[in-house]
């Protein structure tokens, strides 16, 4: 009877290091009234959940005891009152309110899903949930041009290896910047014109030899990497931080942008254009005109292995875990 009402989870019930992920039963949840239960396919990971496992102060605090997770994809599989049963049988992405992603199911609002389009492989979609609509967002507020000299930072990353390629299509010239010689030979591929290793010294020399200035920094690692890349800036300059795989931000201050004559974006979008966002990324890749790089995948029963390889900097664009 008891394998009727549970399924499988992962637990965080303290905060702790990759290994207090647990693999453990959860009680089955049932959609309720104007909710839809999806049978996950895949769950997408972020480097904020692996924060909120170690309790480090973020964004968004967890309190154990609880699944983590904010982002699943699979298909929906029963609605709750008051939810159009045709829904049952689609294919969806859907953030899942902040818990409940490391699971076989999950119950959400009905209004949260993205119907996954057509010819879209649906670990693609979910791993453009999160990474997708924040690249989208991200090129439209720095208003990136056709010639304007880009620099993206953790560009093998999820977002920066969107962000590569959404960049180039809008026509700019493209400098992308990782850390170690595996993900800087992934840039090229992506688009990026000049491909730099931050770990080499003297890496803002050779951008500055091979473009001269900056016009638009998209800075996701922050600490000292921000600060150099900053300072590549041309007068007139964008700046937007969208990421601290360094652990801390941008230092970069208002005053110090000020002096330099150089913008710094801070993107303030509703909830309802953060959903156009997405649903552009999908878009945008049924149609072929953006892939995302799925770098390394986990069965759900190793979440804190994916942790783990995220936090050690081992991993390239993005890494998910595969529930079915």
């Amino acid at each position: 009877m008891a394998e009727e009402v549970s399924m499988r989870a992962v637990w965080l019930r303290e905060f702790g290091g990759p290994e207090a992920l647990v693999p453990g039963p959860a009680p089955d949840p049932r959609p309720g009234p104007g909710q839809v239960l999806i049978d996950v396919a895949h769950a997408n990971i972020t480097f904020v959940e692996t924060q909120q496992r170690s309790g480090r102060p973020g964004p968004f605090r967890v309190t154990p005891p609880l699944i983590p997770g904010n982002g699943v994809g699979g298909v929906i599989t029963a609605v709750g009152a008051d939810v159009d049963p045709a829904l049952t049988g689609r294919r969806v992405v859907s953030a899942t309110g902040g818990s409940g992603g490391y699971a076989e199911r999950a119950a959400v609002d009905a209004s949260a899903p993205f119907e996954v389009p057509d010819g879209l492989a649906l670990d693609a979609a979910v791993a453009l949930l999160a990474d997708g609509r924040t690249a989208t967002m991200l090129v439209e507020a720095v208003g990136v041009r056709p010639g304007d000299r880009v620099l993206v930072e953790a560009a093998a990353g999820g977002v920066g290896s969107l962000l590569v390629q959404l960049t180039a299509r809008a026509g700019a010239r493209v400098i992308g910047v990782a850390g170690g010689p595996r993900k800087v030979d992934l840039l090229p591929g992506l688009g990026a014109e000049l491909a730099v290793d931050y770990r080499v010294p003297g890496w803002a020399d050779r951008i500055r030899e091979a473009v001269g200035g900056i016009d638009v920094v998209l800075d996701g690692v922050g600490g000292a990497v921000a600060r150099t890349a900053f300072e590549l800036l041309t007068p007139g300059g964008r700046m937007v931080s969208f990421g601290l795989a360094s652990g801390e931000w941008s230092p970069v201050s208002p005053e110090d942008a000020a002096a330099r004559q150089v913008t710094l974006v801070r993107p303030e979008v509703p909830p309802a254009r953060l959903r156009a966002y997405t649903s552009q990324a999908l878009a945008d890749a049924a149609a072929g005109r953006l892939r995302p790089l799925i770098g390394q995948r986990f069965p759900l029963e190793r979440a804190a292995d994916a942790h783990a390889a995220i936090e050690s900097r081992a991993t390239v664009g993005k890494t998910l875990l595969d529930v079915s």
